[in-house]
């Protein structure tokens, strides 16, 4: 009689524990909707609680979901417009995860992003734009040029970048100071997965996408002593502008050549 009773306990045990799991996805369901009706109700002004302590927003619109900034500054500076979007799950591990979309003049990018009191870390971040519109954020006055970015991954802990990855291509490169700004090409940054060092200084290889010289080196900057070092050789190609051609013979004249021709460099300079 035991024998014949345990195949009927069995399945009776099964139903329950189906029920209970379905149960449970009914109230995660329920929570989840709850706390996406809760976020798309708040406003956009909401986001100041979630922003870093050098990070100020203004001219907010939209809600907590999905708001914009009209202006936001950076340390004091001016940081351009963002607009977000925002993934409530998120919200139950205090943390957020969220789609950006950023302009500063004519210059823009995209983005998802993820923020917590640990920092902020950006991944698949696509763009581009004049590089003289980012004046504001760094670039030297008189630079010219377009950019292209395309990083699979950038971090920072708030006081420093913790990781970059990825690529940014500059095309058309011009400087008022150099060669009565004369066409210098365009250059591709390389930054590999040991591109950040424990202080926040960034490493990147660099080298030339065609254009009068060819180039090869790495460029150091590090953002909190604002100091950069350029590290490289350059070659003239056959074709150039007499203005450049000059500056490179000067160049020469000083720095001398290796046995291939090129010309070594170690530019320091400051942003």
């Amino acid at each position: 009689m035991s024998a014949s009773r345990s195949p009927n306990r069995s399945t009776e045990r099964e139903p329950r524990g189906s029920n209970r799991r379905a149960y449970g996805l009914v109230i995660l369901i329920v929570v989840l909707a709850a706390l996406g009706f809760f976020v798309s109700a708040l406003p956009a002004g909401f986001i100041r609680h979630f922003l870093p302590p050098n990070v100020a927003a203004d001219d907010l619109s939209g809600s907590l979901w999905h708001g914009a900034a009209g202006k936001f500054t950076v340390a004091g500076r001016d940081g351009g417009a963002v607009e977000w979007r925002i993934y409530p799950a998120s919200l139950l591990r205090l943390a957020l995860k969220l789609d950006l979309h950023w302009v500063h003049r004519g210059f823009g990018a995209a983005a998802g992003a993820a923020i917590d009191r640990r920092g902020l870390d950006l991944s698949a971040v696509h763009g581009g734009g004049p590089i003289e519109d980012l004046q504001d954020l760094g670039v030297a006055r008189g630079w010219r040029g377009t950019a292209e970015i395309a990083m699979d991954q950038l971090g920072t802990d708030y006081a420093r970048i913790t990781s970059a990855r990825g690529e940014i291509k500059v095309s058309g490169l011009s400087a008022a100071q150099v060669a009565s700004s004369a066409d210098l090409g365009s250059y591709v940054l390389h930054l590999g997965d040991d591109a950040v060092d424990a202080n926040g200084a960034v490493t990147g290889q660099i080298s030339d996408a065609g254009g009068p010289l060819r180039v090869q080196g790495t460029i150091t900057i590090s953002p909190q002593l604002h100091t950069g070092m350029l590290s490289a050789t350059i070659q003239e190609r056959a074709e150039m502008p007499e203005s450049l051609r000059k500056e490179i013979e000067n160049l020469a004249q000083l720095r001398g050549r290796d046995r291939e021709g090129r010309i070594p460099v170690d530019l320091e300079f400051s942003f």
